[in-house]
């Protein structure tokens, strides 16, 4: 599934903007901000925009002379957040994070949001940024804490695999939870040839939706996941998703659900 698990296209985009911005990625999203809000900033970089939703704060949070390029693997992503729009011009880039089309410190900060988890190289990846970092320019990113303390994603993994009991979908555990481990992270950086130590820290907030349903199609319809479940029975992606609802009801009730997410957010300096 190595290639499947990178692939966002078809109504994936947009699942993923209407169910899993506000599920998962809009508060992170708002963190990242706050951390860059301080720093003298000319240029910025975003890798991994998806469908823009830290592209938008930035846009709004930024000063207007404060230029802004993102970037994603996937153009139906950059596609999608295109046609959401931003609040004032941003340069959209089809780009691969491990190929960075920029010329050397060009870009005083590198963003990237829950991207660090699907780069296949990650010291590679982790290179490029800070190839095109300006001396002293900051990379800040931010990854996935271990499924078990993401609770929405554990118990739709958990469901799935009821499902499909001889070969259960494992992505969010392979991908999005993959890649907690900070002491890895620390060393992938000084592979890529970050000097400095990074500034670590793991932040827990609590994600809502307004029923189970919501967040088993964010899940099982909105991400590779569902790359997965069509790979096995692509007649089955409704029947799975309404496993993942069932449990989810089952652990969080019937109403507006409550779940713990968490993950590690990384800031380091050229």
């Amino acid at each position: 599934m190595a290639d499947a698990d990178k692939v966002f296209a078809g109504a994936i985009p947009q699942i993923y903007e209407r169910y899993l911005v506000p599920l998962l990625f809009e508060p992170y999203a708002a963190d990242l901000i706050n951390r860059l809000r301080s720093r003298n900033l000319s240029r910025v970089l975003e890798v991994a925009a998806g469908t823009g939703v830290v592209t938008r704060a930035l846009a709004s949070a930024l000063d207007a002379g404060v230029s802004i390029v993102a970037t994603d693997l996937n153009q139906a992503m950059l596609d999608q957040a295109a046609l959401v729009g931003t609040s004032r011009e941003v340069e959209w880039r089809q780009a691969d994070a491990m190929q960075l089309p920029f010329p050397d410190e060009s870009f005083d900060a590198v963003i990237c949001q829950f991207g660090a988890m699907f780069f296949p190289d990650k010291p590679r990846a982790f290179a490029e940024a800070r190839r095109v970092l300006r001396p002293g320019g900051v990379f800040i990113f931010n990854v996935w804490d271990r499924i078990e303390d993401n609770e929405f994603a554990d118990t739709v993994t958990t469901a799935l695999a009821s499902v499909f009991p001889d070969d259960p979908p494992l992505f969010l555990v392979r991908i999005p939870s993959g890649y907690h481990d900070r002491a890895v992270i620390a060393e992938d950086l000084v592979k890529g040839g970050f000097a400095r130590p990074a500034e670590m820290a793991t932040v827990a907030v609590r994600s809502r939706a307004e029923s189970a349903r919501v967040v088993a199609v964010a899940y099982c319809q909105g991400t590779p996941l569902r790359n997965e479940i069509e790979a096995r029975d692509a007649g089955r992606l409704e029947a799975a998703t309404d496993m993942a609802t069932a449990a989810l009801v089952q652990r969080f009730g019937s109403g507006v659900v409550d779940g713990k997410i968490q993950a590690h957010v990384i800031v380091i300096e050229r």
